[in-house]
């Protein structure tokens, strides 16, 4: 890739980065949409009894399925990775894992166990194309910018957890609310349209991503020359990678309670039915969470259609249709629940916050890793297992005297602070660990790496769903207040271990910061 490309890449800044991040921001944002409406779902509508249009699944078959989704959309990476560096290049890697993730979301709207077999099947090779191939463009159109790295992946991230946001709580409600066909459903609209908006806007990045040729193979084998790093380096960054991905482990079987056990207590064990004031408080909370946030994202696709509309319509069009649907909808939403005369929370809502967290916090985070206080990433690792670890030992107290008979119901502050501090922990670890995979690992290697990166996060999500569908059976034989504190001690513990290999970690990067 030229040099040239790179400057015309950081040309049309927006929010003092590359318009074509904004690109990704939205294209990811839509897939998360889908990724994070869908899994919002799941449980509860395998666990919901038939006469409320369930399959009346026990919570341990539901999360057993839901940790072995959620393991191998990571696990295909690794594949999806390999094929784009060798044959596909990134960007057509990223169309057809949109296409596919398409025609899985559709075909859960059926409702049958065919069908959601079917559908599962196409969600994950869909994502093993579209999840390392997008940190792979971002990782070669900062190639030369590196101290921009990190900041560019905690916006980058930003996206991810809008799309998340937004497709939790639309998803969430209009699945929990109206009919689980329409929730399933509407993933797979927006997962579509993210793939029409990056299809005719794809442009923007030159010859960013582009189907690998022998001259570009070429490139890759100078710049490796030029970059004039010794086995030894290689090899010891490579170790750092694999030691940042085995925390990783640890750090998603305990984050990815959110969409199991957290699910559980969240429809089980707390206070969702609201009436009188407090329902007319939570509704006018509630609007102010939904237009808020949108009306960020909204500015922020502003300022990307002020630098990039003329040359990319047909995209920024097809962009614009998806958010005036989305508008709709919200609008719609809000209407409904002002007709009410009571409200009872969707226990799917609580998984909004995370997403709410990461649009606030994100930027916050982003200038602190940019500024002369950034930590090192074994510290950024550390500080987050602790977060992480906090945000269960509220939970731990909150749910003391609590059985799987009880029908005591906790209030909403304890997930919502478990919330908070899971996203200030996330922060630290997520994009973190991306922006470092894509500093250490040779450029040759990047796609198949992050692959490999992805593969360890899937060994993390499979634990989360065995460990999750333990929830009955260690509330029954101990207390709920034990399995949060299983889940407060490990990821303490991980990150103190973290902050111990601090120096080993920073000689084994040989440099890189």
């Amino acid at each position: 890739m030229s040099q040239n490309t790179k400057d015309e890449f950081f040309e049309n800044n927006v929010l003092g980065h590359p318009a074509g991040l904004f690109v990704l921001f939205f294209t990811e944002m839509w897939e998360r949409f889908s990724y994070y409406g869908m899994r919002a779902l799941l449980v509860l509508f395998l666990t919901t009894s038939l006469i409320k249009g369930g399959w009346a699944w026990s919570v341990e078959d539901a999360l057993g399925l839901y940790g072995t989704y959620t393991m191998s959309v990571y696990f295909t990476p690794v594949i999806g990775g390999f094929l784009a560096d060798k044959y596909l290049g990134y960007r057509w890697a990223v169309i057809l894992g949109a296409l596919a993730m398409t025609l899985g979301h559709a075909s859960m709207a059926v409702e049958t166990p065919l069908f959601l077999y079917i559908g599962i099947g196409c969600l994950i090779i869909g994502n093993g194309l579209f999840k390392p191939n997008m940190t792979s463009i971002i990782s070669n159109a900062y190639d030369g910018h590196e101290e921009k790295k990190d900041g560019a992946f905690s916006l980058y991230y930003m996206g991810v957890n809008a799309g998340a946001f937004l497709g939790i709580m639309l998803c969430g409600y209009i699945g929990e609310k109206i009919s689980w066909s329409w929730g399933f459903g509407l993933a797979g609209i927006f997962m579509f349209f993210g793939m029409l908006q990056f299809y005719f806007t794809q442009n923007i990045f030159g010859d960013i991503g582009l189907k690998p040729t022998a001259a570009s193979k070429q490139e890759l084998k100078e710049k490796a020359a030029k970059e004039n790093t010794t086995p030894k380096v290689i090899r010891d960054r490579i170790i750092a990678v694999i030691i940042f991905s085995i925390f990783t482990i640890f750090f998603w079987a305990a984050f990815e309670q959110a969409g199991g056990s957290m699910t559980i207590f969240a429809e089980k064990f707390t206070q969702r039915e609201l009436f009188g004031s407090n329902a007319s408080i939570f509704k006018i909370a509630d609007t102010l969470l939904t237009i808020i946030p949108l009306l960020i994202i909204t500015y922020v696709l502003i300022k990307l259609f002020s630098k990039t509309f003329k040359k990319y319509s047909t995209g920024n069009l097809i962009l614009s249709l998806s958010f005036v649907i989305i508008w709709g909808i919200v609008l719609w939403k809000v209407i409904r629940e002002f007709n009410s005369t009571g409200t009872e929370v969707p226990a799917t809502w609580f998984g909004i916050l995370n997403s709410l967290f990461i649009v606030v916090f994100a930027p916050i985070f982003s200038k602190w890793w940019e500024s002369k206080y950034n930590l090192s990433g074994p510290m950024k690792f550390g500080l987050g297992m602790t977060f992480l670890g906090l945000g269960f030992g509220f939970l731990a107290y909150g749910s003391m005297g609590i059985d799987t008979d009880s029908v005591v119901r906790v209030s909403m502050f304890w997930l919502i602070a478990a919330y908070l501090f899971h996203t200030l922990g996330e922060l630290c670890i997520s994009p973190v660990g991306l922006s470092y995979v894509s500093k250490l690992v040779p450029a040759s290697w990047i796609g198949i790496m992050f692959g490999v990166y992805y593969l360890f996060i899937g060994m993390g999500n499979k634990l989360a769903g065995s460990m999750g569908g333990m929830i009955e059976t260690i509330t029954a034989q101990y207390s709920l207040t034990t399995f949060f504190l299983i889940f407060t001690i490990v990821p303490i513990g991980a990150g103190l271990v973290m902050v111990m290999l601090s120096p080993l970690m920073k000689k084994l990067m040989h440099g890189v910061k």
